[in-house]
């Protein structure tokens, strides 16, 4: 509710706002403003990609276990039901308690799994935006802009949208860390 209420708000000063423009006066008029589209930038530069390369091998083989898994009690299912007409109770009983015991850790492990790789996808993600947010506002002091939007923007010109300068920077290699000072 509050995020509704802040994104009405938004719109209704940002409406506002380009409504009031043109009777401001000249030099008011002369404000520098960029946009920025954080989804593309997260989605796009290099930094995002080599997160994402770096979480889908950390957590490649354990999908691929999982997966395996969830073949195997498939299969495992599969032949209980093909074979159920001929066991007798007890051992159709055994099995299928054995397939739902299975079952339940290939859920709990699913749920670990998926706990663990959200866990590191916004520790990569908070350290990705924390890194977007430097150099955006690098740009904005070198580049002397008034005003970066970047969320809640419901149009904006090519002309305004520095996404790419950001991804561009992005993208460059990190400048080395200055050396240590002897003692």
């Amino acid at each position: 509710m509050k995020t509704f209420a802040r994104s009405s708000l938004t719109r209704g000063l940002a409406v506002t706002l380009l409504a009031a423009m043109p009777a401001l006066p000249v030099a008011a008029q002369e404000l520098k403003i960029g946009y920025v589209n954080s989804e593309r930038v997260l989605r796009e530069s290099s930094p995002a990609q080599a997160a994402q390369k770096k979480l889908d091998a950390e957590f490649g083989k354990r999908q691929r276990e999982l997966v395996e898994a969830e073949q195997r009690l498939k299969s495992a299912a599969d032949k209980l039901e093909k074979d159920a007409p001929t066991l007798a109770a007890a051992d159709r009983t055994r099995r299928e308690r054995e397939l739902v015991e299975q079952d339940r850790d290939l859920q709990r492990k699913r749920r670990e799994f998926q706990e663990d790789v959200n866990q590191r996808r916004n520790e990569e993600l908070t350290s990705l935006v924390e890194r977007a947010n430097r150099v955006i506002k690098s740009i904005q002091e070198s580049e002397k802009y008034d005003l970066i939007l970047t969320e809640g923007v419901f149009f904006y010109s090519a002309r305004v949208d520095i996404t790419e300068k950001v991804i561009r920077v992005l993208n460059a290699p990190a400048p080395a860390a200055p050396a240590a000072a002897p003692r």
